[in-house]
């Protein structure tokens, strides 16, 4: 079996914009023996060699900071009239099954993927999209990853186009940008420009009406064919939350 990570590291960072920050604060093995001492424990009854166990707290990190998959909720409380999920209650079977990879590297900054994109690359390749597979978007976009610019860059999927992989029976998708949209200054600018309010999170949108969860800063998935693998996307489980942080990985038995 191989196994292929595709999440960022998670650690304190210095050059992600500041809404992205991260802070973990890393505690050495000594201040747990002081700590074993105060509830009781006398230094001459500490096992032999013990120096103490290492611990750490991350003090700051948003759910959308890092590798991460959104719930429904995180784009509406209502998808189609219905309470719409927390990441506590996706269903952990979405979050497993054979992936494909969707190359958009071509792709301009700005210049939002469509449906006839999508078709056109799996008719070229060959290609089907499956029911119950995770559909992965490759922009190459994560190279920018632990810049200030990271949110700036880059193509994003259109509303018509996410509703498409919907349609094909997908319930969890991914993309190796910033995020699933185009990047948020892009979209503020052409709002104002054009006076539209149907342009901003146009794709995110889609999840009032349709159900479905997006991954958000994959890294890695130029190691990875279009096809023959796996995917795992387990979030972890906070009760009510938008969504959260996942170790993602494409596994190849």
């Amino acid at each position: 079996m191989k196994i292929v990570d595709l999440s960022k590291p998670i650690k304190y960072n210095t050059e992600d914009p500041w809404f992205m920050k991260v802070k973990i604060k890393h505690k050495p093995h000594k201040k747990a023996k002081w700590l074993i001492r105060l509830l009781g424990l006398p230094f001459r009854l500490f096992p032999k060699n013990f120096v103490g166990w290492a611990d750490d707290t991350i003090e700051k990190m948003g759910i959308h900071s890092t590798t991460h998959i959104d719930a429904p909720w995180h784009y509406s409380p209502t998808v189609n009239g219905q309470k719409a999920k927390t990441i506590d209650e996706v269903p952990l079977e979405w979050c497993y099954g054979d992936g494909i990879v969707i190359d958009m590297k071509h792709k301009e900054d700005f210049d939002p993927i469509t449906v006839q994109d999508i078709k056109e690359f799996l008719s070229k390749n060959d290609l089907d999209i499956k029911p119950g597979m995770i559909v992965l978007i490759r922009t190459g976009r994560d190279k920018f990853n632990g810049t200030k610019d990271f949110h700036k860059k880059g193509t994003g999927m259109s509303a018509k186009a996410t509703e498409w992989l919907i349609d094909q029976g997908i319930k969890v998708m991914g993309i190796d940008a910033w995020g699933w949209d185009l990047p948020l200054p892009c979209m503020i600018k052409r709002a104002k420009e054009t006076n539209d309010p149907d342009l901003f999170w146009e794709a995110h949108l889609v999840g009032q009406d349709k159900e479905y969860c997006h991954m958000e800063q994959l890294v890695n998935l130029d190691a990875l064919p279009f096809t023959g693998f796996k995917v795992s996307v387990f979030p972890l489980k906070i009760v009510g939350a938008s969504g959260a942080p996942a170790r993602v990985v494409a596994i190849f038995e």
